[in-house]
């Protein structure tokens, strides 16, 4: 996926702070900042959703308990996505 530029303008005083964690936090430049700040975004939405929606099941009784099965196809799902994981991050 290609990356795309984006402007944004910020007083000073917030630029000089940026620096100051992209310089002592490890991060390689301060896109790399921005995008964690994005993606942690991102999941703060998705888990509220999931959030929501789970407390929508409970207030209408929605809702069977979970099985063997259920946890079976949960731990499959799980490795599936840290072999992905894992992979993505090799060099």
């Amino acid at each position: 996926m290609g990356n795309t530029t984006v402007n944004i303008s910020l007083p000073e005083s917030m630029k000089a702070q940026v620096e100051e964690i992209v310089a002592s936090e490890g991060y390689g430049n301060t896109s790399e900042f921005f995008r964690e700040l994005v993606r942690d975004y991102f999941r703060k939405r998705q888990e509220q959703t999931l959030e929501g929606m789970i407390l929508e099941a409970i207030r209408n009784n929605d809702f069977a308990p979970l099985g063997k099965h259920d946890f079976e196809g949960m731990k499959k799902e799980l490795e599936k996505r840290i072999g992905s994981r894992d992979t993505k991050s090799d060099p």
